[in-house]
């Protein structure tokens, strides 16, 4: 059985970067990896603030979170 991983950010050069080398090296055959631009799909801050993201670039793997470096915090994408 593969995990959820959600990889969530904002389009800031730390969250793309982190995209990029951290979502992508995520191995497929273990993983279903989705990538949420609150760009894209601003409605979904709500959803990253229930699972307990406070900054991006995050990621949460089976609803545990691992906030990456610091690009924004969720409160100022409200």
């Amino acid at each position: 059985m593969k995990s959820n991983a959600v990889f969530y950010h904002a389009g800031c050069p730390v969250c793309v970067d982190a995209e990029q080398s951290l979502a992508a090296a995520l191995d497929p055959s273990r993983f279903n990896v989705e990538i949420v631009h609150f760009g894209d799909q601003p409605q979904r801050v709500a959803e990253a603030d229930k699972l307990g993201v406070k900054s991006v670039p995050a990621l949460v793997v089976d609803g545990q979170v691992f906030h990456i470096n610091f690009g924004a915090a969720l409160s100022d994408l409200r």
